[in-house]
């Protein structure tokens, strides 16, 4: 059954000395807001963690599979649409830009049939074989850090070599200089929602909920590489509305969730620890018909 009722969230999670969001156009360096220094992580690599999530605990199971992948030809999942709807026939037409004809709202029920990451984040699947747009019911925001952060750059060495060209070089001194950027410590707020009418139209389901929620909880536990460092959920905290339509304003809801620099670190040292922070939740005059499921912290 599909969910019934709408939800925001606040996502808090930390890195320590680790790279938690690249930026390419940057040399790869942590991601940081240019005015205020505060790191950043866009949704796109938080969602990307979800999916990598769903797709190792399910393995790729029918309804649970994952659309966008490493290496995944779009176009071939959406002929697999049309395929399994019996209009395989459709995509021999030679107008790309018509192909698929009335059967286009067959095939994207489909995809979001059997796709998590389809009828849960959305997609444009109009490339080539088209099976229309989807806009998903689950949204996140950048995550921004609480306090400044600073990118440090550090320079590492390789003793190995790749050609024999390199192992005859003159002089014996085969190494090769490299960099690797970090943060030497981050906590990092992120927001979300999820629309039940939006939920309605992908088929999203309370079961699917349930994995989100799991995905948010754990995914930085199956991600683990040098770059990242160390990366943890430290909170998820879940608003549910009694409504459909909600019961309150998203905006107020996420500034009762206070994560606040402890007394005596401020001023003398830096943060370098989650316990360097106090989580705060403001309950005073709480909204009616709006409950708070802690999933972490």
């Amino acid at each position: 059954m599909t969910i019934q009722n709408r939800y925001d969230f606040v996502l808090l999670f930390d890195v320590k000395d680790g790279n938690p969001n690249g930026d390419p156009d940057a040399g790869n360096l942590p991601r940081v807001d240019a005015e205020t220094a505060r790191g950043l992580v866009t949704d796109v690599c938080l969602k990307r963690k979800v999916r990598n999530y769903v797709g190792m605990v399910k393995k790729e199971q029918p309804h649970y599979e994952i659309y966008v992948k490493e290496k995944a030809i779009l176009n071939k999942q959406h002929e697999r649409a049309y395929e399994a709807i019996g209009a395989g026939d459709l995509l021999k037409s030679e107008d790309k830009k018509r192909k698929g004809g009335d059967k286009v709202d067959e095939a994207r029920a489909w995809m979001c049939k059997n796709f998590f990451d389809v009828r849960t984040f959305g997609a444009v699947m109009s490339t080539g074989v088209n099976c229309g747009q989807v806009r998903g019911p689950v949204q996140l925001t950048f995550a921004r850090s609480v306090d400044p952060i600073v990118a440090q750059e550090h320079s590492i060495t390789r003793m190995a070599v790749a050609t024999e060209a390199e192992a005859e070089k003159q002089g014996g001194d085969n190494r090769t200089m490299g960099r690797k950027h970090t943060v030497p410590y981050g906590l990092y707020v992120a927001h979300g929602f999820v629309s039940s009418h939006l939920a309605a139209q992908t088929t999203f389901s309370e079961d699917d909920l349930i994995l989100l929620w799991e995905a948010l909880e754990n995914m930085f536990e199956h991600d683990r590489s040098a770059a990242r460092g160390e990366m943890a959920t430290r909170g998820l905290y879940v608003f549910k509305h009694d409504s459909q339509l909600g019961n309150a304003h998203a905006h107020s809801l996420f500034a009762r969730v206070e994560p606040k620099l402890n007394e005596g670190v401020r001023g003398v040292n830096v943060p370098r620890d989650f316990s360097d922070y106090t989580v705060k939740i403001n309950d005073h005059e709480w909204p009616k018909g709006v409950t708070l499921e802690r999933k972490v912290g």
